[in-house]
């Protein structure tokens, strides 16, 4: 060695090998390249998904409604009420004993027309006849006394008159005959009542009309004004009772107070068989718990069509309702604020319309206010309808609307 010391080369450590840094760029060079390609596809979907948003879509146009429509015309229709009613026996009683006894025998037949006077029950008169024999001799008895008393006084007086006997004595004798024409009287009331007592053993008919059930058999024991022996209504008139909302108490009074008015009657599902009544009673007082008052009908029922206790549909005219709109039942709706129904405008499309109902009958229904005449209404397929539709209208089957008899609500 000649002691000369290497020069280190610039870059390098003086201690270290130097190595080559070559594998560190493949490091570096991946994650970058997995980022740029990650957003590049991030802001293609960014951009696709703006564009897809921009373009809006081809809007959907629903088709026209098919619907039936009819025509609301102007009128004039009678108000009438309509309530359900029951027959009433026309006078009603339940036949009691006005003595006790033995029910003898049963002289009618269940369901029997029966005249005033006719016997329905006889019952065993041997207890009261025996009053009455009893009764005829304490009488006899009386009479006896009586006329002993008289002949007394007829002898004293003619004593007196010879100063035989007293005034006193006289009186007394006088008193005597007074007493005995006295206990007369009461015996021959007590004779009358054991005769009365015996005539009530047959039980007889109030009146004229149709007895029911037979609730007494022959042997059973009646007590006085208790045991009910039979049921006896008459039914010719018969009254036809029903009930009327109080809001329309004026009205009625006003129609009574111009006569009878008249009443028509029909069998509940039944419209064939029809009565008229006249309508002669209307209660003086209101029910504060259902808000209605009480009327009467009489009705003629000779060959007894109806029976008390009958249902039947009520129907009387309270009024006539003038400017009204008449359209179909079928165009009123029901809903949360009421009454509605669909009017077609001119361009094919359908309004709400909230009504004032007047009075409904027979397919159609008045209005006071909602629906002008000569307006469109829909009268089927309202429940595909909503506001500002759009309809495809025909018209409904049969003659327009015409006015007819309304019921009031």
């Amino acid at each position: 060695m000649d002691g000369t010391l290497p020069v280190p080369c610039p870059g390098r450590h003086p201690t270290r090998s130097h190595r080559p840094a070559a594998s560190t760029m493949p490091k570096l060079k991946k994650p970058l390249t997995t980022l740029v390609i990650a957003a590049l596809f991030g802001g293609t979907v960014w951009w696709w998904t703006v564009q897809k948003t921009a373009t809006p879509a081809p809007a959907k146009t629903a088709p026209p409604v098919p619907v039936i429509v009819a025509r609301a015309e102007s009128g004039e229709m009678p108000v009438f009420l309509n309530v359900v009613g029951r027959a009433e026996a026309y006078e009603g009683v339940t036949v009691k004993s006005r003595v006790d006894g033995q029910v003898l025998s049963v002289a009618f037949t269940e369901g029997q027309s029966v005249k005033q006077g006719d016997v329905l029950v006889r019952l065993d008169p041997a207890d009261f006849e025996a009053r009455v024999a009893q009764a005829e001799a304490v009488v006899a008895r009386d009479q006896a006394q009586l006329a002993k008393a008289r002949a007394d006084l007829e002898r004293y007086q003619g004593l007196k008159a010879r100063g035989f006997v007293s005034d006193e004595k006289v009186n007394e004798i006088r008193t005597n005959e007074v007493a005995a024409a006295a206990t007369l009287k009461a015996d021959q009331a007590a004779l009358e009542l054991a005769r009365l007592q015996v005539s009530y053993t047959a039980v007889r008919a109030p009146f004229s009309g149709i007895v029911g059930a037979r609730l007494v058999f022959p042997g059973s024991t009646v007590k006085i004004n208790d045991t009910a022996l039979a049921v006896v209504n008459r039914v010719d008139p018969l009254y036809v009772g029903f009930a009327v909302p109080e809001r329309h108490l004026q009205t009625l009074h006003r129609a009574v107070s111009k006569g009878p008015m008249t009443v028509q009657l029909a069998l509940p599902g039944n419209k064939q068989v029809a009565f008229e009544a006249k309508a002669r009673f209307i209660d003086n007082a209101v029910d504060a718990t259902t808000g209605t008052v009480q009327m009467k009908a009489v009705l003629d029922n000779k060959q007894a069509r109806l029976t008390p206790g009958q249902f039947l549909n009520v129907s009387m005219m309270l009024d006539k309702a003038t400017g009204v709109v008449l359209v179909p039942n079928e165009a009123i709706q029901q809903g949360a604020e009421g009454n509605f129904l669909y009017v077609v405008k001119g361009d094919d499309t359908v309004e709400v319309r909230k009504l004032e109902i007047v009075a409904s009958h027979q397919g159609m229904t008045a209005i006071g206010k909602g629906v002008a005449a000569g307006e469109t209404v829909v009268t089927d397929g309202q429940l595909r309808l909503a506001p500002g539709a759009t309809v495809m209208a025909k018209p409904a089957a049969g003659a327009a609307p015409s006015a007819t008899a309304a019921p009031a609500k």
